[in-house]
């Protein structure tokens, strides 16, 4: 009898689901309507995909993307899984065959588009069939709050309701509280029945550096990462074109996307991209929602992106096998004064919103100090627990040095005084500079006392110094003009001469830490590169995408593990039986070929150990943690108070209390004083009833106790009382 389980190994040739993945599915295959957020790459197809093959009926799957239907129909019939979809790519031919294979219920999974669903033709068909499971992908569209709102999803529940016996299964990557509030009323959930997993890629590298020469720093990474494939994405189609016929005359394989090409050339570029011919994509944000290219190793952002979710959804196109990818973006403050010239044209609420996003996006990519997954899985609602990240060019450098900037920053906090807290950075800085520009003299700034005294430093040394007092919480900065004014920090800070700590001159390349950004397979690149291109050979031949055939992933175990019998080459992650019989010989002929010609013989590989409950296995679950959280954990053992850790590195409390979290996670032990204490502003029964909560849910995740004490005690409060928890 079949299980899920054995589908998962049997089938999709995997011994462990992802996190979620398993409670997901029996969800479903207990008929319970459910509600499912897992970030893009996080195995989100195999939640209805595996259930269809354990039902009776068939499964629909209603999706807003037409090349996704044919990529994802492409793959199950690969791993022998019967599916299908109908919309209009097909000829009117292709149309009826599929209507009559389903008629005949020789499918399992039907994928059609929304307005395809509606159709009296369709729902006239599936009347007439046992539809066991609905399956609503991107669901978001639900929503008026989601990101790309389609009014048509919201006539979906007219169909469920003509399916009274079907379960619902809602898909989506991005959602916010509000936005799955929406799914579950409009579709009628139980509020029970959702799932959000962790927002959190662990096998993506993220790195934020300067913009200097952008081509160069992008050919850089081209380099590092010759003969892989990646996206580079551009604000402009302009930019677009000229990067990709630079990159071309370069003698690199590369293609340009965007929507002024004409359809014909535009679909082309992606095929060729997606069936390896191509390389490199150089595209504007609308290229790869319509995409499932698992093999991407690198995105490069040539341009800032107008948004954090944006950016999340873009890098979230890279390493959906589970390697190693690198996300790079390349920063500068021209890019916020050209996006800003953009919402300028907007008005009200949109103009609002717009600021908004671009603000939490700057703060992103200016701070050179947190863990670049912080802000992004805060955005998300999530709380970022880890020991460490150890994967983003923040944790995974050597820290950096900070000087006494106290009295530029003297300078600086007191010219935005005496400019009345009325500008942004830019005129500050010129006023500090002497300069005679216009609107210096028209507002009579080049009477203050603060005029022309800052002649020490350049432009850019100022502009950088001012992104730092944002950062660390002596300035705000609001509205469409970025008005900086002066927080209660930076008052009391002037009043008492207190010391800043900081950088005066931008980072070049800082320098980064020995040893592997991420656990990576010892594989043989040589032994890789053959097998990749016998896969090229018999995608070609068979009309489909590479990673059809296999990913990546499995080529690199292949070549890790160098399996010599049919047997073990199904103990190979994605090798299932279908697939190991379509394709097994043709590959154990190429590595058994390899071995004898290099003396090689086969390793075993191990297997995986079970995941703690509720999360995906980490390589930091050894208690690996950054050079920063280390000496942080040990100056507090030392002495110091959070107070003074804070100032020496001119960070926020919950900064300094996420390394000491990290250090004693990693099984480290803090001293116990009052310093701890005197933060907390929580009654004792408060206290009490919050470590009461640890006991049951564990320290691990802040929102169960969050959610437990009905939101009484805010997040900041539960981490100062997690660290007393973690050190009784």
């Amino acid at each position: 009898m079949h299980t899920h389980t054995s589908i998962l190994k049997n089938t999709f040739g995997y011994d462990t689901f992802r996190p979620l993945q398993r409670e997901v599915i029996e969800n479903v295959m207990a008929r319970r309507d459910t509600l499912s957020v897992m970030p893009t790459g996080g195995g989100k197809s195999l939640c209805y995909q595996i259930p269809s093959m354990l039902f009776e009926g068939l499964t629909v799957v209603v999706s807003p993307l037409i090349s996704l239907m044919k990529d994802q129909v492409e793959q199950l019939r690969a791993y022998g899984v019967p599916a299908v979809f109908l919309n209009s790519s097909l000829s009117p031919q292709e149309y009826q065959a599929n209507m009559d294979y389903i008629k005949r219920g020789e499918v399992k999974l039907l994928y059609v588009a929304p307005e395809t669903l509606l159709t009296p033709r369709i729902l006239s068909l599936l009347s007439s069939l046992k539809v066991d499971c609905l399956t609503i992908d991107e669901a978001h569209c639900i929503s008026e709050w989601g990101h790309d709102f389609r009014p048509e999803y919201r006539q979906i529940i007219e169909v469920r309701k003509r399916f009274p016996d079907a379960v619902c299964l809602a898909l989506t990557a991005t959602a916010t509280s509000r936005v799955r509030q929406d799914i579950r009323a409009t579709l009628k959930f139980a509020t029970t029945n959702e799932f959000v997993a962790s927002f959190n890629r662990e096998n993506l590298f993220i790195e934020v550096n300067h913009k200097t020469d952008p081509t160069s720093q992008s050919i850089k990474m081209l380099e590092r990462y010759k003969d892989q494939s990646g996206i580079i994405y551009c604000f402009s189609r302009k930019q677009v074109d000229e990067l990709a016929s630079h990159l071309a005359r370069k003698g690199y394989s590369v293609r340009p996307y965007h929507a002024g090409l004409d359809d014909v050339e535009r679909r082309k570029n992606q095929e060729d991209f997606i069936r390896d011919d191509v390389q490199i994509i150089v595209a504007t944000v609308a290229f790869g929602m319509g995409i499932n290219k698992p093999n991407v190793r690198f995105v490069i952002h040539f341009d800032l992106p107008k948004s954090i979710e944006g950016y999340y959804q873009e890098i979230g196109r890279a390493g959906r096998d589970g390697l190693p990818a690198h996300c790079l973006l390349l920063y500068s403050y021209a890019d916020v004064a050209k996006l800003n010239y953009f919402i300028d044209q907007k008005e009200g609420e949109e103009r609002r919103v717009a600021i908004q996003h671009l603000n939490a996006i700057v703060r992103f990519a200016e701070d050179e100090i947190s863990c670049r997954r912080k802000p992004l899985l805060e955005y998300f609602g999530e709380t970022f627990t880890e020991k460490t990240c150890a994967n983003c060019d923040n944790c995974n450098s050597v820290p950096v040095t900070l000087t006494d900037i106290t009295v530029p920053a003297q300078k600086f906090l007191s010219c935005v005084k005496r400019a009345d807290e009325k500008f942004g950075a830019g005129h500050i800085v010129d006023i500090l500079l002497g300069s005679k520009n216009e609107k210096v003299l028209r507002w009579e700034h080049n009477k203050l006392s603060t005029y022309g005294i800052g002649t020490e430093l350049n432009k850019k040394q100022w502009t950088h110094l001012a992104r730092q007092l944002v950062s660390m919480g002596y300035l705000s900065q609001e509205g469409e003009y970025h008005t900086l004014s002066l927080t209660t920090k930076a008052l009391d800070a002037l009043k008492k001469r207190a010391p800043i700590m900081g950088i005066l001159e931008e980072a070049k390349e800082r320098a980064t830490k020995e040893g592997k950004k991420k656990e990576e397979l010892d594989y043989n690149r040589a032994l890789f590169a053959i097998l990749r291109q016998k896969r090229k050979e018999l995608a070609d031949a068979g009309g489909v995408p590479p990673y059809v055939v296999f990913s990546d992933r499995t080529l690199t175990e292949m070549a890790t593990y160098y399996p010599q019998s049919a047997e073990s080459l199904l103990n190979i992650a994605g090798v299932g039986q279908v697939k190991a019989k379509q394709y097994g010989d043709v590959f154990l002929e190429v590595i058994k070929t390899y071995c004898e010609k290099h003396s090689l013989k086969e390793k075993m590989r191990p297997h995986p150990s079970p995941s703690p409950k509720g999360r995906g296995a980490s390589p930091n679950d050894e208690g690996e943690i950054g050079e920063r959280t280390r000496i942080v954990g040990e100056e507090y053992n030392e002495g110091d108070s959070v107070a003074d850790l804070m100032k020496r590195y001119g960070v926020t409390t919950n900064t300094i209390l996420d390394h000491l979290m990290r250090y004693v996670s990693a099984g480290n032990t803090l001293r116990e004083d009052h310093d701890l204490q005197s933060l907390v502003s929580a009654t004792p029964d408060q206290q009490q009833a919050v470590f009461a909560a640890f006991d049951e849910f564990s320290a691990e995740r802040l929102k169960p106790v969050f959610d437990k004490l009905n939101g009484t005690l805010a997040y900041d409060e539960l981490k100062i009382l997690r660290m007393l928890y973690m050190i009784s």
